[in-house]
């Protein structure tokens, strides 16, 4: 089926028909909004917040902090999305609230967007609501069909396993769970048009809160798990091997594939997962090896991964290497190594206007494909153990020039946001998302 047959006009110019519609027709970025953790920075007595960055280089404000929203001391902010997508094209829904959660204090905040660049808190759904549930520590805020969004949680109300999901009505408050309970969890994502949806596994909050102990390996996720989507029910679980640490995951846009890839961050492998013949297979097709830092080998640490919204190129991030590396999917079981930029972790070069301490982290791409943008913090007590300077000196987001054409990427030597530099101190940045459609957020039904 072509994908873009069913457009049509919306109330809301964000949401886009297909994915198609959205590469083709999308506006340009204008403004970013950027997770801000303070947790071990020291500025940590001082609220979580979440950024409004100008990216609009024709604006006079151009790589500023324009505003922010500001949350709770300690929230440890860092995955967030919206109530609604274009998954809810067809519902009279508009991409106006984002739902913000403090990983650490199961606190969730609903953040009013209707004026993009002077974004308001409009409520705040209490912790108690949500351990109610007996789940804890909110990691990825996806909207579902007919106005609900579901949440993947990683602990119970101790901050054990298992974690679970829990939903949102159209009011945005707590209204119950979603599907079965699972001993470990994290990321998540949905194909409805297949009846599909892939969870993966980090740890229970207990366990990676207190950063990464190579001796507890038992402890951390490495489990991929199938889901039935209308029965809210797991239907195969795939076994990625000891070490491995399965974290992203991304379907492809096109809603008729039934096919995902999922980055193991541990092993340094990115698995390519797909329905084939009313079974699902998981194959390795990516492995980026460990090298030596200080006599001892270095995983590269996958730590997100990002298809264009025209599902012809992968982007991964090795955090610890200092990487982001570029594949072409146009064969998915055979991607294609096309262009790296090195920039921080282990083993990259700092940026022109900016040491970097942290690698690359959190992934953002154009709607066009022609600009990609990432952050450097991936958790505070992970920052502190690997990069403790993140904390001190701060986060920034900078971009590299993506030429589709010809698969290759160029970093941007003038784009450096420099979060420790804001007016109150110093500041992590962890997940980017535009008031537009975007990579990372948006479904098809």
């Amino acid at each position: 089926m072509d994908t873009d047959a069913h457009d049509h006009a919306h109330s809301d110019r964000t949401m886009y028909a297909s994915p198609g519609a959205a590469a083709t027709r999308g506006r340009r970025e204008r403004v970013a909004y950027v997770a801000c953790p303070r947790v071990g920075t020291p500025a940590a007595g001082e609220p979580d917040l979440l950024a409004v960055v100008d990216v609009d280089p024709r604006s006079e404000t151009y790589q500023q902090v324009i505003d922010r929203v500001d949350c709770g001391v300690g929230d440890e902010l860092h995955h967030f999305g919206w109530s609604a997508c274009s998954s809810s094209c067809h519902s009279g829904l508009e991409r106006r609230y984002l739902v913000v959660p403090g990983n650490r204090t199961s606190r969730l905040y609903v953040v009013d967007c209707a004026d993009e660049r002077h974004p308001e808190r409009s409520h705040v759904v209490d912790p108690e609501d949500v351990l109610a549930e007996d789940l804890s520590a909110p990691h990825t805020v996806h909207c579902a069909p007919g106005g609900q969004v579901i949440v993947s949680m990683l602990g119970n109300e101790e901050g054990d396993g298992p974690g679970g999901f829990l939903t949102l009505d159209e009011s945005l408050q707590v209204s119950g769970r979603w599907g079965q309970r699972v001993p470990m969890n994290y990321d998540f994502w949905y194909q409805p048009r297949k009846n599909a949806m892939l969870s993966t596994a980090w740890a229970n909050p207990n366990v990676y809160q207190q950063g990464f102990d190579p001796t507890r390996l038992d402890e951390f996720g490495r489990e991929v798990r199938v889901w039935d989507w209308d029965a809210e029910e797991v239907v195969e679980t795939f076994d990625m091997g000891s070490g491995s640490l399965p974290l992203e995951v991304r379907f492809f846009h096109n809603p008729e594939r039934a096919e995902a890839y999922v980055a193991c961050a541990l092993s340094g492998q990115v698995w390519y997962l797909r329905e084939d013949g009313g079974d699902w297979r998981a194959d390795p097709v990516i492995d980026v090896p460990a090298r030596e830092f200080e006599g001892k080998p270095t995983p590269a640490l996958l730590t997100d991964i990002l298809l264009s919204m025209d599902d012809r190129y992968l982007f991964v991030s090795a955090w610890l290497h200092g990487e982001v590396r570029m594949y072409d999917v146009s064969d998915p079981a055979h991607p294609r190594h096309v262009d790296t930029v090195h920039l921080g972790g282990r083993f990259g070069p700092d940026h022109p206007l900016r040491t970097v301490h942290g690698g690359p982290q959190m992934l953002q791409c154009s709607l066009d494909g022609e600009r990609l943008y990432w952050t450097t913090s991936l958790y505070s007590s992970w920052d502190d153990q690997f990069f403790p300077e993140e904390g001190t000196a701060g986060s920034v987001m900078v971009k590299a020039d993506v030429d589709p054409s010809a698969g290759t990427m160029t970093l941007d030597p003038e784009f450096c946001v420099d979060f420790g530099r804001l007016s109150d101190g110093v500041a992590r940045a962890h997940e980017i998302r535009w008031p537009d459609a975007d990579c990372t957020s948006d479904v098809w039904v």
